[in-house]
């Protein structure tokens, strides 16, 4: 159970940096202002979802 867990938590945390990474460079090639700010705002809650998974992450590589 702790290796599927620790691999689960990783994946999600690699899949929550990316998002970020899409969002804000997404939001640098659109106009539409609008859209330009909620990926900024989606950027911002991944970032927060990646830092909250490596947390839970870090309870895992101690071990």
């Amino acid at each position: 159970m702790h290796l599927e867990t620790r691999d689960t938590l990783m994946k999600k945390m690699l899949d929550a940096q990316e998002n970020v990474r899409d969002f804000e460079s997404i939001s640098k090639r659109i106009d539409d202002e609008e859209v330009i700010s909620a990926f900024k705002e989606f950027a911002e809650q991944s970032g927060h979802q990646a830092r909250r998974l490596k947390e839970l992450l870090s309870k895992y590589e101690h071990k």
